[in-house]
């Protein structure tokens, strides 16, 4: 079933707080930012999770696993907590744009959620940038111009910029807050953007040595870090770029091992790091084994660090900018898992992105405060379709802890329903204000552009 173009009285009420200008972005970003007050001018650091492919069902079975009950995570109970909009735009121009835009009618049958739903890459951008584009966009709009990105907004202001994944880096969401690039397929011509960009820190699988077991290929695979000639560069610690604007080369400090990994997280850190575990597309979602099997019934592949352990490395390199940093972490393979409909592997990914979470927290509150670090975990769009009856929006089923939830899943793809979005620390609040939208099942929502419009409101 197509949805209808939206009446225009219609689209009036859902645009509220929506302004068309070539492109429909926040109001927020033309003038309305007075109302955005908050605390939040202080902001030093800023991080955001994204769980790629989430949901409230990926969050509650991974819960009713791990830990018996719901509501069992910490990022649960900050006191920001409201649903996000994830749609993206058409490919040329604004004609169908309108076609694309979330609506609370989608409530009135089951099917509709599975139409027009964005990617990760359009959901990337838009969080970034602020700016709707279409579908496989890299920081570009909609006629192909370069967006710009939260973390060059950092850059200029002199601060530490990262980027973190559980896939490859040069994959859509790590890449949509780094690159530009009319299709996120251009893994090669997109890893160069960003080991030529001015951040800081970049780690996400894509080892061109390895396969997704940790084994030596005997073939390399070069294509997600930018070809040959880049990686035997990126290997002899010669490649680089001026990232601090002194007129001086920073040349990449190159880790690939677990041991190093883990010896990251504490101790001296070189300013600039690159790191690619050794595997070739996930950490840990595409091993061996049977895929369908009950969470943690396969054993992992031992050759790689957990997302945890990068996320206490980036941050250990970053804070060593005393101006401050902006850190994007994402569990990639909560999608994969969802779009192969693997119930265990979605419970796996999402525990460690989870642990990601918590390793975030703990380390605002051992190295940094609450006044002075806004923490954002929230994620890019659904993925899978999961509810706990073939068909029917309802939860998944609690089995206690450590049996596998009744979960069921009704498609392969995306989808364009609310996502959860949870916020602590400086300027969280503000947006609480920003989610002035109303879904009579979600309550208040904001807009996936709103992201990064709050965050350019709390630090310029």
């Amino acid at each position: 079933m197509k949805i209808k173009k939206f009446k225009k009285s219609a689209a009036a009420v859902l645009l509220a707080g929506i302004m068309l200008a070539g492109s429909i972005a926040p109001a927020m970003a033309a003038g309305n930012t007075a109302k955005l007050t908050g605390n939040g001018k202080d902001v030093k650091n800023v991080i955001v999770l994204i769980s790629d492919g989430w949901g409230y069902n990926q969050i509650l079975a991974t819960n009713y696993f791990t830990e018996g009950t719901a509501k069992a995570q910490e990022y649960e109970n900050f006191p920001t907590k409201t649903a996000m909009s994830t749609y993206s735009f058409g490919a040329t121009g604004v004609a169908d744009d309108e076609e694309s835009i979330y609506t609370p009618s989608l409530w009135s049958d089951f099917d509709l959620f599975k139409n027009n739903p964005t990617d990760s890459a359009a959901a990337g951008t838009a969080m970034s940038t602020g700016t709707k584009t279409y579908d496989a966009a890299i920081g570009v709009d909609q006629e192909l111009e370069d967006l710009k990105h939260i973390s060059e907004d950092f850059e200029e202001l002199g601060r530490a910029t990262g980027v973190i994944s559980s896939v490859e880096f040069s994959h859509a969401t790590p890449a949509s807050f780094v690159a530009h690039n009319a299709s996120r397929n251009n893994y090669s011509d997109i890893a160069n953007g960003m080991i030529s960009s001015a951040t800081d820190v970049i780690m996400g699988a894509g080892n061109p040595w390895y396969d997704d077991n940790g084994n030596l290929r005997t073939k390399p695979d070069y294509r997600y870090v930018g070809g040959q000639a880049t990686w035997d560069a990126l290997v002899a610690g010669t490649s680089g770029s001026d990232a601090d604007n002194d007129g001086d080369t920073d040349n990449w400090n190159l880790i690939q091992t677990k041991d190093a990994f883990e010896a990251l997280q504490t101790g001296e850190t070189p300013d600039r790091l690159i790191g690619v575990p050794q595997v070739i597309t996930t950490l840990q979602q595409n091993r061996s084994g049977d895929k369908k099997a009950d969470a943690y019934d396969v054993d992992f592949n031992d050759n790689v660090p957990t997302l945890e352990i990068m996320t206490k490395g980036a941050l250990n390199v970053l804070d060593n900018d005393e101006d401050g940093f902006f850190l994007m972490v994402e569990g990639g393979a909560i999608d994969w898992a969802g779009h192969a409909n693997q119930s265990g592997r979605l419970i796996e990914e999402q525990a460690e992105f989870n642990d990601a979470v918590d390793a975030v927290i703990e380390w605002v509150e051992t190295n940094s405060s609450w006044s002075e670090t806004l923490v954002i975990v929230t994620g890019d769009h659904e993925t899978g379709y999961l509810t706990g009856s073939l068909g029917v929006y309802d939860e998944v089923v609690n089995n206690g802890e450590g049996v596998m939830p009744t979960m069921a899943w009704n498609s392969g793809d995306h989808t364009n329903q609310l996502i959860p979005f949870f916020a602590k620390g400086a300027g969280a609040e503000i947006f609480k204000k920003a989610a002035d939208e109303k879904d009579p099942v979600r309550g208040s929502y904001l807009d996936n552009t709103e992201l990064s419009v709050v965050i350019r409101e709390l630090i310029n």
